[in-house]
């Protein structure tokens, strides 16, 4: 069941991500970029605006269990979005390239099937806890 809850919360984050990153692409190129460049375009605040997404999903890796040495890699990611998006001209270049958001998100995936692929198996738990295990019995 948690699982579940961890693949849909993680799609919520995906889709978020994808509209701040690469919702649109250029005609005839492979370039993406999302509304995270279109903001980070409002001089003086546009990047700090952008940073909100950024702070929710690092918000809700945390909920799920993501370790700190993770939140920090994200937490540097998104301050790199926001120091070098905030040049101008560079800075919004910069933006269409870095996707620090998909980032984010793809080093929470990552962690949440690493997790899941070391954790014991529904019946490897329920024996070792049952009365019908030898320290248990009375």
């Amino acid at each position: 069941m948690e699982e579940h809850a961890h693949a849909d919360e993680l799609a919520r984050l995906r889709r978020l991500a994808t509209r701040m990153d690469t919702a649109f692409r250029i005609p005839g190129t492979g370039i993406r970029f999302g509304w995270d460049a279109i903001i980070g375009l409002l001089p003086g605040v546009g990047d700090t605006l952008a940073l909100a997404p950024s702070a929710y999903i690092i918000h809700k890796s945390h909920r799920l269990g993501a370790p700190k040495h993770l939140l920090a890699r994200m937490m540097l990611n998104s301050g790199i979005d926001l120091v070098v998006g905030s040049v101008p001209l560079i800075g919004d270049i910069f933006d269409v390239g870095w996707k620090s958001k998909i980032r984010n998100v793809d080093l929470l995936e990552r962690h949440l099937r690493d997790t899941a692929a070391r954790a014991p198996r529904n019946e490897d738990v329920e024996g070792n806890l049952s009365s019908h295990h030898p320290d248990l019995r009375g």
